[in-house]
């Protein structure tokens, strides 16, 4: 007699686990466009921290035996739809009357272009340079210049710094996209909580 109980409360958990799981995938287009709509709130608050993967490159990974970094030929460089994409950014948050503050690019000329195109203006800073491959090393030193200028960031509007996806994984536990935002706040540690995530060339 036992057995027939038993096999109805197996049915009865798969059944239930099924509809929890129905719920679940239901639910997520719903809670991806939170985590975007997060992002554009947290951007019109004034005060965030914008970590944005340079646009798309030619193909390839990383860069060529020898590369310079004060010599845009011997890098990947941005393709044509990268450059592209890195306008639409800027003329998507300009639409939106987002505030931009000062603007900080890794030294990389993919970083720097993608800066140049989407916000007109840009300041290099080695802190921000790729922790994957750079030549100069250093990685430990650069997160932690980095934390300290974000400890001490300026006013004025979000806080932009172009970069590399390694980096922006290394910061926040995230990986990106080519263009991909991952908005954030930095608290008195300079210490990254992440709001949302933005690809705003869509």
């Amino acid at each position: 007699m036992m057995r027939p109980v038993l096999a109805m409360r197996g049915v009865a958990r798969a059944v239930a686990g099924a509809a929890l799981l129905a719920a679940a995938l239901c639910s997520l287009p719903a809670a991806a466009a939170g985590t975007e709509e997060a992002a554009w709130a947290a951007l019109a608050a004034g005060d965030a921290v914008i970590l944005m993967r340079h646009a798309a490159t030619e193909e390839g990974v990383g860069d060529p035996p020898g590369f310079r970094k004060d010599d845009c030929s011997t890098q990947r460089n941005l393709s044509a739809a990268g450059r592209e994409s890195a306008q639409k950014i800027g003329a998507a948050l300009r639409e939106r009357g987002i505030r931009i503050g000062a603007v900080w690019s890794s030294r990389w000329c993919r970083c720097l272009d993608t800066a140049r195109l989407a916000f007109g203006r840009v300041e290099s800073k080695s802190m921000l340079d790729s922790l994957f491959n750079d030549p100069e090393g250093g990685d430990e030193e650069k997160l932690r210049a980095l934390r300290q200028a974000l400890r001490q960031r300026p006013g004025g509007g979000n806080l932009v710094l172009v970069t590399h996806n390694v980096n922006i994984r290394r910061l926040t536990g995230i990986s990106t996209a080519a263009g991909e935002m991952v908005v954030a706040r930095a608290d008195s540690q300079g210490k990254l909580s992440v709001s949302g995530r933005l690809q705003a060339d869509r």
